[in-house]
């Protein structure tokens, strides 16, 4: 049975614009509340989450904390031969469950406390505590796996339909079964754990010399200051009006990194090797089943998806030739002026009551039980507002299992916030309903499904203010917007999840993935995609080695989901405009939590990814906002205000 793990969906949607034209909007502001040096405690308390849900004092989360000793403390007894009878087995299920959601709710009300306080040092040292106690209670529960894994599989259908108070744990324990063949006989498995002592250093490495160790390179730009180009000053200066001071932020940097390629192309290669490792011990074709197996998706899934981008690449150029029009570079357009910004920054920003109002309207499609909730999350305060003194940075959400979701936030006002805020509450309702309809072995998503949920909230609500805005240079902002979001999440991603599958693919062939082979890689492909060669955006060898500060390398296979949850999403609000079947398949899909693999619960939901047809239908929808966004420039360009 697979254990609880406890995780949050983290996302900040943080673009930065400036005007590369002369025209500017209307500006619109509302008062937006300022409370960034202000101590939590005196933080109005209807913007702040009501942490009193999970638990009205201290002194209870204290009981419930022994309480939760109290359980693990049942775990050596109830194991006594719990795969003997299916009232054994159910006995483990329940006292799992029981341990896993007391465990979370203790674990998430500490969690919230110390986010919004990073100087409470009490709550601080509580958190560690329950990340201890929840390594020792996965250690304590370990052997769970492995006696399944002994059993007959004959034995355990028996069980199963013998014991119907079993069937909420039907999916786990044949995923488990599923897993068989590639499970190693007991002392193995404890040597392949051990193998985690060092795991991650080649990942760690990679991190401190880049982000620690590795001097900064000093450059001076066209505002007279004399800068070391850290990472974030390069992110700054990269999207930089001036066409020379991007090009001297891309240059320089890239130039130093050449310096450690050696040691970035040695760390890299080990990550590779020791994945296939893995792949080869457990007796995996190669490294991508060996990573998507975990899963149940497809390795169809991987290559449809790089295919359909590739398919779709004219799209992209469509738009980067725009974008290269606009901002006055048709002809001599480069890879470092992605970064620059076609349409001039918009200064609005909205209330806070405000944005609830827009985002009900927004997701109104959705119908009256997706309001309720988001209702319910406005008007019961399960929302974490504004900045505060020492309060963590960014936004996320976070769900409890027989209680609601919780969402921080940084709201500021400007609408970057207000789309964060629809997303993280995309987040949150998916939990809600799945935590409200699946029992708890089954209420958790894997991420494969998680970003589905906030990236549909996202399109839902852009395609809301095109209907509702009149003004046509804030519409082209938010296009334009929207499309940034479409090349990093969409094209970047598969780009490097191309990539992956190259250097996978040679280390298969146990080959060594030396400098020059990632540098000339990583450049052919970035000039494959944007356009280099199709005239597009000239893309200079300067950027060949942009892989050395990629640290998603180390996960895994771990990017292409990025762009799959995208293009899922924007097939799924296709489906849901058109017809109110279609609007509830997706909330079907919310619903359904973790219940089934997540291909077959997309399927369910009309999306079949391992098929060219969600990409295709995503890509209308992108192809659409480009005219769209065309025509907008027309009737701008004829008002002179381009």
């Amino acid at each position: 049975m697979r254990r609880f793990r406890i995780a949050f969906a983290v996302e900040i949607l943080a673009i930065v614009v400036l005007a590369s034209v002369s025209a500017l909007a209307a500006e619109t502001k509302a008062v937006v509340p300022d409370y960034s040096l202000t101590p939590r405690s005196e933080i109005p308390v209807e913007f702040t989450w009501r942490v009193e849900d999970l638990y009205p004092t201290f002194e209870a989360w204290e009981r419930d904390r022994a309480e939760l000793d109290a359980l693990v403390s049942r775990i050596d007894e109830t194991a006594k031969d719990w795969t003997a009878s299916p009232r054994g087995m159910l006995a483990m299920a329940e006292l799992q469950d029981e341990i896993y959601i007391k465990g979370s709710r203790l674990f998430r009300y500490v969690l919230l406390q110390s986010d919004v306080d990073l100087a409470n040092t009490k709550f601080q040292a509580l958190r560690g505590e329950m990340q201890a106690a929840f390594v020792q209670i996965g250690s304590k529960l370990s052997f769970i796996e492995p006696d399944l894994l002994k059993m007959n599989e004959q034995t355990i259908k028996e069980y199963l339909a013998s014991e119907p108070r079993l069937e909420p744990y039907r999916f786990s324990i044949m995923e488990t079964i599923r897993k068989r063949a590639h499970i190693l006989p007991e002392e193995q498995e404890r040597i392949m754990a051990m193998t985690g002592l060092f795991g991650g250093a080649p990942s760690r490495a990679s991190s401190f010399l880049n982000d620690v160790d590795m001097p900064h390179p000093e450059a001076t730009f066209s505002d007279g200051r004399t800068v070391p180009l850290n990472y974030a000053n390069y992110v700054r200066y990269r999207a930089a009006n001036d066409p020379a001071d991007r090009t001297l932020a891309m240059r320089t940097f890239w130039a130093n990194h050449v310096k450690y390629e050696n040691t970035q192309a040695a760390l890299l290669d080990g990550e590779m090797k020791r994945h296939l490792f893995g792949a080869r011990v457990r007796g995996y074709a190669d490294c991508l089943e060996a990573s998507l197996f975990e899963n149940d998706i497809d390795p169809a899934v991987y290559h449809q998806l790089i295919a359909s981008v590739r398919e779709h690449l004219p799209i992209f150029f469509r738009y980067m030739k725009l974008k290269g029009e606009l901002m006055g570079l048709a002809d001599t357009m480069r890879y470092e002026d992605i970064y620059g910004s076609a349409v001039p920054s918009v200064e609005r920003s909205y209330a806070y009551d405000e944005a609830q109002r827009i985002i009900l309207a927004a997701l109104k499609p959705l119908g009256k039980e997706y309001e309720a909730v988001l209702r319910e999350a406005f008007g019961n305060r399960w929302i974490d507002v504004y900045p505060n003194k020492n309060k963590q940075t960014g936004a996320y959400s976070g769900g409890v299992y027989g209680l609601h979701s919780y969402v921080k936030m940084n709201y500021d006002g400007k609408y970057d916030a207000v789309s964060t805020l629809a997303h993280e509450l995309g987040h949150a309702v998916h939990s809600n309903f799945a935590n409200a309809t699946q029992p708890f072995s089954n209420a958790g998503y894997p991420l494969f499904l998680a970003e589905i949920a906030s990236t549909f909230n996202e399109t839902l609500l852009l395609k809301h203010m095109l209907k509702s805005e009149k003004d046509d240079l804030f519409k082209l902002w938010l296009i334009d917007q929207y499309l940034v979001q479409v090349r990093s999440t969409i094209y970047r991603q598969t780009m490097f999840a191309e990539y992956e599958l190259a250097m996978h693919r040679r280390v298969e062939e146990d080959k060594t993935l030396t400098p020059d082979w990632l540098s000339d890689t990583f450049l052919d492909l970035t000039r494959t995609y944007y356009g280099h060669d199709a005239g597009v955006a000239r893309v200079d060898d300067y950027i060949r080695n942009e892989w050395s500060s990629v640290p998603h390398f180390y996960r895994y296979y771990y990017v292409y989901q990025y762009s799959t949850g995208m293009i899922a999403s924007m097939a799924l609000v296709d489906q849901a405009l058109k017809s109110t079947d279609g609007v509830e398949r997706y909330l079907a899909l919310l619903k359904a939590g973790g219940s089934d693999s997540p291909l077959a619960l997309l399927k369910k939901a009309g999306v079949d990814m391992t098929t060219p047809e969600p990409s295709r239908a995503a890509f209308r929808t992108v192809e659409g906002l480009i005219a769209e966004m065309e025509k907008i420039v027309a009737r701008l360009r004829a008002q002179k205000k381009i």
